[in-house]
Parts: C-alpha cells; sequence; structure tokens
C-alpha cells in the first residue's frame, strides 16, 4: 500500500567485514581508515553499522524501536558532524524518556512542522531513518494522522 516508500525501506548490501564489526569503536575506526583509502561506500556501511549497534544495545522490544532509535542515532551522528563534536537529540531523548519510543516518534511527525533531521539525512544517505519511514513501515502502531502526514511528506521527499 506503500510502495512509493519502498525506496526508503532498502536495506544497505553491507560488505562482511563491515557486518562483522561488533563495537561502535570498531566501526569508528574501521570508517576512518575506509576514508583514508578512498572507500566512501565502506565508510558509510561502518558508520549504519555503529547506528546499528547504538540501537540493539538499548534494548528495544520490537523492530519498530529498535529501527526508531536508529533514526535518533542517525540523526545524533549528523548533528555531530555538523558541530564538530558529539552531539545528543536531547529533546528526542527526553520526549522518548517521558513517552516511550513509539509515542515520542508519533508526536514528533505530528507536529506541524517536518521534522529536522530529514534534509539531513538525506545529504548523509540515511534517509531510510526518517521517522515518517519507520511509521510508514510500521503503520499499525501509529494513529491514522501520523500514517497520514508520513504518506504525504515521503511522497513529497520522493518527487523532489
Amino acid at each position: 500500500c506503500y510502495a512509493s516508500v519502498m525506496c526508503f525501506q532498502k536495506e544497505i548490501d553491507m560488505d562482511n567485514r563491515v557486518r562483522n564489526l561488533k563495537t561502535v569503536d570498531s566501526c569508528a575506526k574501521f570508517r576512518k581508515n575506509a576514508l583514508r583509502l578512498g572507500e566512501s561506500d565502506l565508510a558509510q556501511q561502518a558508520q549504519v553499522r555503529a547506528i546499528e549497534i547504538r540501537a540493539e544495545l538499548y534494548g528495544c522490544q520490537t523492530m519498530a524501536e529498535k529501527l526508531s532509535l536508529e533514526a535518533v542515532y542517525a540523526y545524533e551522528a549528523i548533528l555531530t558532524k555538523k558541530n564538530g563534536k558529539t552531539t545528543r537529540a536531547s529533546r528526542t531523548w527526553q520526549m522518548i524518556k517521558r513517552h516511550g519510543i513509539i509515542e515520542a516518534v508519533e508526536r514528533a511527525v505530528n507536529r506541524e512542522s517536518v521534522t529536522q533531521g530529514y534534509t539531513a539525512l538525506v545529504e548523509m544517505g540515511l534517509e531510510k531513518y526518517a521517522f515518517e519511514a519507520v511509521i510508514l513501515k510500521y503503520p499499525k502502531l501509529f494513529s491514522i494522522d501520523a500514517v497520514k502526514k508520513s504518506e504525504e511528506r515521503m511522497n513529497i521527499w520522493l518527487r523532489t
């Protein structure tokens, strides 16, 4: 039913060397070496693997929660790069603590303004981490309004 959005849900074919990385630190080292060698694809994969590991360590109960946390960690990676220092998505984490992961995603998407991180996610090749993409992958967990807003936004983004 949301076929136009499926390009955002594609899994990255991950090199076995990257897939076998077990810690965030090992991903960072691998990424640094890959960049030094001009292997931007491997560097990107290492960044994605680090995001996956962070979400796994959080202790999610469902795949929807894991993907939602991956979205937060991807956004933090963007903020960190932009600011030149480790930067947390403080407001998002406060909302997660107060309302839980799924409800925090729902609230973020139901705001009138578009979630801040989307453009930055696209620029870094991490658009699959948009909250809207998570909602469309698991629409039964979210309100009709959140699904509708997500579908509208993703369709607009796909056209641009």
